[in-house]
Parts: structure tokens; C-alpha cells; sequence
């Protein structure tokens, strides 16, 4: 069985804007000579009057918000796109909200016309493998169990992501490592953007075998037990288009907002409405 993605760097790089609380030249100074030779990240603008910091990188946002902050500076991400500006084919965002306190944010990028990047970090899982699908309906009116059947517009069977015959929503499975915590990141060749916008994204109790199994779901759904988190698809921000400093659900400013991520230590208990830009 092919082990799950990782969240460290290879395989293909995007740009990622973040926000960063910069006051003076100093800042700047400090954040390009701390991030300077770091592998799989490069930092190619800063700017501080809207304080504004550019990176490409093959690292997972996670990973490079950790390293920015690491300069002790607070940064929030605010866009990401291709690596090559003119291959940007679109992004998205599922904010994922589920049993007890399991949050977390998985992003889409389309980084070329045979490759949809998928960044994410979901906290509150039991540790393990668990299967992650995308969904046909973006419904969650009746939790996660109204999300419908995994996205398969082409009536294959269920597989791995490296299978010919699967279903497109197919991506496999997460790796939550003792703290509860999965990141990953991965890239997938037949997951198109504009075709999951307005979907779900699902992740399961238990580990996706991948079809390979002989329990009679084995060919449906991986056998990967219950539905524990899940989030509608929206479209989310490419570079430079996120100009907000305040966020419209509660006025709050990115800095204060910051203070209460999606995903992480100081997460909100579940079913609480988490704002983002």
C-alpha cells in the first residue's frame, strides 16, 4: 500500500503571498537573512509598506507560515498560485469542521492543466490512516452524511490515487501522527478545480484501502468507516487578490483573527463558525 503524502519539501513548487507584521527595514532584513538557503523555499519579494511577503516553495504552507514565524513575526497566508504566473489555473479552499474537535483547512491549487496541488492540515484525528475523498455535493446540512457519494463523474470503481480506474475524488490516505495532527501535501492528475468547486471534502474514521481489499465496500468507498470531518469546496484567493485587512464575518483584524487558527493548539471547539479572509 503506497504510503501516505508528507509535508515536507519535493515535487512541485507554488508561490505563496503571506501577511506578515513587519514595522521597519529591520524586519525585512531579518526574515530574508533567516529564510536564506532554507531547501525547497526561496523568497522572492518583500514588501513593507503592505507588508507583504512572497515565497516559492515546494514545502506545505504549514511548514512555511512555521518558518516565516519563526523570525517572530506573525503571518497569515493570503493567496497561492502557480510557480509560473501565466500557469495559474485556479484555487480553493475547504474549511473542515467535524466530530468533537476535529478542524482543519485543505487547499487546492491548480498548479498546470495535468496537476491539482492539495495542501492541508487537519487537527483532532485519532492517530493513523485515514481516507480522503472528495465529495459529489457540497451539503452539509445533515453533517457529513449528506455530502453524498465520492465525486465520480466518470462511474469507475474506487482505487488509489495511482490507479488508472478510480474515482476522481480519490486521494487516498492521511497520516495523523500521535498529537492528532495530519499534514500533507500532494499533487493528483485527474482532480481539476473548477470541476470540485461547490463539492465537499470528506476525511474518514479509519484507513482507505484503496480497493484492494475484499470487504464487499472495498470497491466502493475503501472501507474506510465513517465520515469524521468534512467542508464545502469554495474558491479562495490567487496572488495578490485577498487586499482585506479585516475580516467581514466579525470585523476582527488578520492579526486578531490569526490568534484563532482553524487548525491548531488554540483551535475552536467544533461546530463554532471559524472566519477567514
Amino acid at each position: 500500500m503506497e504510503a501516505p503524502p508528507g509535508d515536507g519539501g519535493g515535487g512541485t513548487s507554488c508561490r505563496l503571498e503571506f501577511a506578515v507584521q513587519m514595522t521597519c527595514q529591520n524586519c525585512v532584513d531579518a526574515i530574508q537573512s533567516s529564510l536564506r538557503g532554507i531547501p525547497g523555499l526561496q523568497v522572492l519579494h518583500i514588501q513593507l509598506d503592505s507588508q507583504i511577503v512572497l515565497v516559492e516553495t515546494s514545502l506545505s504552507t504549514e511548514k512555511a507560515q512555521s518558518l516565516l514565524e519563526s523570525t517572530g513575526r506573525k503571518a497569515v497566508l493570503k493567496g497561492m498560485g502557480g510557480a509560473v504566473p501565466e500557469s495559474f489555473g485556479g484555487a480553493a479552499v475547504a474549511m473542515m469542521s467535524g466530530l468533537v474537535l476535529v478542524q482543519g483547512v485543505v487547499r487546492f491549487l491548480q498548479v498546470s492543466p495535468q496537476s491539482c496541488l492539495i495542501d492541508g492540515t487537519i487537527d483532532g484525528l485519532e492517530p493513523g490512516l485515514h481516507g480522503l475523498h472528495v465529495h459529489e455535493f457540497g451539503d452539509v446540512t445533515g453533517s457529513c452524511d449528506s455530502c453524498g457519494d465520492h465525486f465520480n463523474p466518470y462511474g469507475e470503481c474506487h482505487g488509489g490515487p495511482q490507479d488508472v480506474h478510480r474515482h476522481a475524488g480519490d486521494l487516498g490516505n492521511i497520516l495523523a501522527g500521535a498529537d492528532g495532527r495530519a499534514s500533507f501535501r500532494m499533487e493528483d492528475n485527474q482532480l481539476k478545480v473548477h470541476d470540485i468547486i461547490g463539492r465537499s471534502l470528506v476525511v474518514d474514521a479509519g484507513e482507505d484501502d484503496l480497493g484492494h481489499g475484499s470487504h464487499p465496500l472495498s470497491k466502493l468507498t475503501g472501507n474506510s468507516g465513517g465520515r469524521v470531518a468534512c467542508g464545502i469546496i469554495a474558491r479562495s484567493a490567487g496572488l495578490f487578490q485577498n487586499p482585506k485587512k479585516i475580516c467581514t464575518c466579525d470585523g476582527v483584524t488578520l492579526w486578531e483573527e490569526r490568534e484563532r487558527p482553524a487548525a491548531g493548539a488554540n483551535k475552536k471547539a467544533a461546530g463554532q463558525p471559524t472566519p477567514h479572509l
